[in-house]
């Protein structure tokens, strides 16, 4: 396999694990703390609370993803 191609397969799977793996920790943490999106009923501002740490978990997850990539290149 050619490096880059090697490279971007490794960029695609952290970014893809990053983001579900903090999606998931985002909304646990929302849970824990009563804000649960995904079994609220309706869009009132605890389930949207609940939205806002999964986004952020998402965000998050990706970030370190990458950041622990770019750790694992350093020579």
């Amino acid at each position: 396999m050619e490096p880059a191609l090697r490279n971007a397969l490794k960029e695609g799977l952290a970014d893809a694990c990053g983001f579900v793996l903090g999606a998931l920790a985002g909304w646990s943490l929302g849970r824990l703390l009563g804000f649960d999106f995904v079994a609220s009923p309706g869009y009132d501002a605890r389930s949207m609370a609940g939205l806002v740490f999964i986004l952020l978990g998402c965000g998050l997850g990706k970030w370190l993803a990458r950041h622990w990539l770019a750790q694992q290149r350093k020579p």
